[in-house]
Parts: structure tokens; sequence; C-alpha cells
């Protein structure tokens, strides 16, 4: 069955199909480890391991790779103010490794949590200088570098695709103005590598071919990119904010480099929203896994919230909505924990369920497809076709341990039952009411009566 995943580059679904026979590259924008990362950052890796999830579920190889920016980030876009490991660390009182180290667990802690897979590589910018400093030669060679009075800038107006990927328009981009110490000849142009205005102050700074300084944001990535992956590679992923500047960027650098064109498929997950906003600190909604956890809320709850939504939409956050995705979570454990194994596969439904996920990444209706299942009275294999969707899930269904029903719940359970046969309808809600306060819930459904024990 063919994987169609919708590419940004040409705004279209496409046919996916490796460089490489079976074998798949993906690199994944990965966090700045100044902070904890939030759980509208979290929604784009449960995004990223579901496609990894569906190439594995498909046979092929996936290598994985995910930076770890631990310098070079500032806090403008514009390759203006500080770096945000620099500003950490000295709010801290900590050097910038143990920055970037204590959060970068912090964030591995949460890849656990939500049961997302980790990458093959894992690659710090503060690894990979060497690289960085390569490819910006690369480029100098090539001409497509400048020298300002804060760095060595890339020259957008030399690349006659520039801005291809988020369809930004020649005619609209604005000479740049002269800015402190710095002059850009091109609104768009970024820096390759940033000087140390003040050397020795910064914490993270070393020698360069152009002097003393640090590596811009964007560099990194195609540099470690490449150099795990090769100069052109099957998938990246990242965000829908990385699109018109990011990514841009890597592309322009990537191609201007070796020639060859960068990378095949581009997948962006869109924003997670509080109040139909892209969830911020003046808006609210910045949970991260451990604050929702405190509330009482397990980490793939959230996961399970992620997955009612296609990646490409945005979805709208609130305690609320995350309660009935837990609760619909609960439902389905308790559910699988009273059915009984007959070890078969449901090829109907499992095709169904294929059918959905190699569709873009559809989640939601392959999540559909999954109560479908549960609740056809006739469908045998239930157990076994759910575990062999949770390869994709990663909702951790296959560890749910059999429920016990105490045999005083069953007699309750039966004698309910045989009053609904006979039309006493009040005498057998009270029963139910009954075993609610014992703890038990009784759900009538076409495929019969489930008995599920509430949380």
């Amino acid at each position: 069955m063919d994987i169609k995943l919708y590419n940004t580059l040409s705004r279209k679904k496409e046919i996916f199909k490796p460089l490489k026979d079976k074998k798949v590259g993906i690199y994944t924008c990965g966090p700045t480890v100044y902070w904890y990362q939030h759980i509208g950052n979290l929604r784009s890796y449960i995004f990223a391991d579901i496609l990894k999830r569906v190439l594995l579920f498909n046979g092929f190889k996936v290598k994985h790779v995910m930076n770890i920016t631990d310098v070079g980030q500032l806090t403008s876009d514009a390759d203006e103010g500080e770096d945000k490991i620099e500003i950490a660390a000295a709010k801290e009182e900590k050097t910038a490794k143990d920055i970037a180290n204590y959060y970068w667990k912090i964030f591995r802690d949460d890849f656990k949590k939500l049961n997302i897979i980790e990458p093959d590589i894992w690659s710090k910018a503060t690894e990979h200088i060497k690289e960085q400093i390569e490819l910006i030669k690369k480029l100098e060679k090539n001409g497509y570098t400048y020298k300002t009075g804060d760095g060595i800038y890339f020259d957008t107006s030399k690349l006659k695709d520039y801005g291809k990927l988020a369809k930004l328009k020649k005619e609209g981009l604005e000479a740049g103005k002269r800015i402190e110490m710095k002059e850009k000849r091109n609104k768009t142009d970024f820096a390759l590598w940033k000087f140390s205005l003040e050397p020795g102050k910064r914490q993270q700074e070393w020698q360069s071919p152009w002097g003393l300084g640090f590596p811009g944001w964007h560099i990194e990535c195609s540099a470690m990119s490449m150099k795990y992956l090769g100069e052109t590679f099957d998938i990246h992923t990242g965000g829908i904010d990385h699109i018109p500047i990011h990514h841009t960027n890597e592309i322009a650098q990537s191609e201007a480099a070796t020639g060859r064109k960068f990378v095949n498929f581009w997948l962006h997950g869109n924003f997670l929203n509080f109040k139909g906003e892209k969830i911020s600190k003046s808006k609210g909604g910045l949970y991260t896994i451990s604050e929702l956890e405190k509330k009482g809320f397990p980490p793939l709850a959230y996961k399970y919230l992620c997955l009612t939504t296609h990646y490409r939409k945005s979805l709208e956050f609130s305690l609320a909505t995350l309660e009935n995705s837990q609760n619909a979570y609960e439902r389905l454990k308790n559910i699988l924990g009273i059915l009984k194994n007959d070890g078969k596969i449901n090829e109907k439904y499992l095709a169904e369920f294929e059918k959905a996920v190699n569709d873009d990444l559809n989640m939601p209706r392959a999540l559909a497809v999954l109560w479908r299942l549960l609740r056809d009275a006739k469908a045998p294999g239930k157990i076994a076709t759910i575990h062999k969707m949770d390869e994709i899930f990663g909702l951790d269904l296959d560890k749910i341990k059999k429920t016990e029903i105490p045999g005083e719940i069953k007699k309750l359970v039966d004698r309910r039952e045989q009053l609904r046969k006979e039309k006493k309808w009040q005498e057998a809600d009270k029963i139910r009411k009954e075993l609610e306060k014992k703890g038990w819930m009784v759900e009538d459904t076409n495929a019969g009566t489930n008995v599920l024990k509430l949380k």
C-alpha cells in the first residue's frame, strides 16, 4: 500500500518514495535547550514520532536525526539579541553546557512519558562546529556570502528560487537597513557566523577563518543533517513556524553549497492553540508534561488528545478537552481489559486502519477505525488487531492487564441483565447505581454489556 504525504514544498499530497529502497532518512528540528519544552512544542514531536512509526509499520528502515540547539539561537529571528543559552546560563548561574544538558534530559524524560521513540542520532550544535565552518567556507567559495560588522551573512539575492518553500515573492523583499554594526544587503539575508563583539564575554565561542564567534542558528541544521543523511535526503520535519525563516534558510544555504536538491519531502505540524490563538506566555496554556501530571493528567492522555486532530490542523487545547481525551483513553483501556484475546488478526479492520495511517498520517480516522472495531459485536481478533494498531498510536495498549471482576460484582451485573430482559427498568437502574457506588460502571453496547472499573 502506498504512503501519501503532504509535501509543503509542492503544497500537495505525494506518494512517498525514498531515495534508497526501503531506507528512509529523516531530520527533525529539535529543541533549543534553554528551558522546559511546553506541550505545544511536544505536539510537533508526537507528529514526527507518528511519521516514523508509520514508516516502520510499512517495513521501511528509518535513520532519524534530531538536533539539539545548544548555541546560536538568538532572541530575535532577525539575527539580533542575545543567545538564549547564554541568557539562561547567566540567569541560573550555571555553565552553558550544564544548562543545555539539564533541559535536554528533561526533554528526553518527556519522550519516555509520551512513548516517543528517540532518534537514532542526537546531534548537538556545539559538537559540530567544524562541520558548520566547512559549510560556510563552501558558501564563501561559491560567492554567496558577505561580511558585515557583526558577522558573515548569506546573500539571498543571489539565489533565484529563494523562498520557494514559503512561497515568498521576490518583489516583496525590501533592502535591509543598517542596524547598529550590522548592514544587511537584503531584508531576508541571514547570519551564517556571528562575531563575538566582546571576546571572552560569551561562554561559547570558537575561532574561525572570519574571526572569533559562533554559528548562526540555521547553519547548524544544514551541516548536521547533511553529515548524517547526505546532501539530499528524504524527509525533514518541524513546526509550521519554521517554514518562512528557518527552513527557508536551510534550503537556501544547503542548495547554494551543494548545487543539489536538499530535501525531497517537507512535513510540518500545525500549532496547539489556546483560546483560539497559538499558546503563549501572554495567552496562557503553556503547560509542561510534568505540570499536567500534577493536575492528574497522565502524559498518554495528552498524546491521545493529539491523535484526535490531524497534524496539519491546529488543535484547540483546554483542560476540559484534555479531560475528555483522558476519559476516552481510560474507557479504551477499560474495555481492552475485559476482552478475551482470541489471538486472531482482523484483516478487514486492519486494512482500513492501514489505509487511514498511510493517507498522510490520518490519526483521527485511524482512531475511528479502532473504535468501530471495538463496537462491532461480531468482529473477531479485537485484542491482537488493536495491539498491532498501537505500533503506530504508541499508547501502551499492549501493557493493559486483564481486569478481574469480583464475584459480587458479576452477580449484580447478571441480576441487572435478567431484570432488563424482564423489562423491569427501574429495578435494573437501581442495580446500576449500586454498581457505580462500588466503583464499577456498566455500558450497554451492540457487542454486549461492558463492565468497566471506574477510575
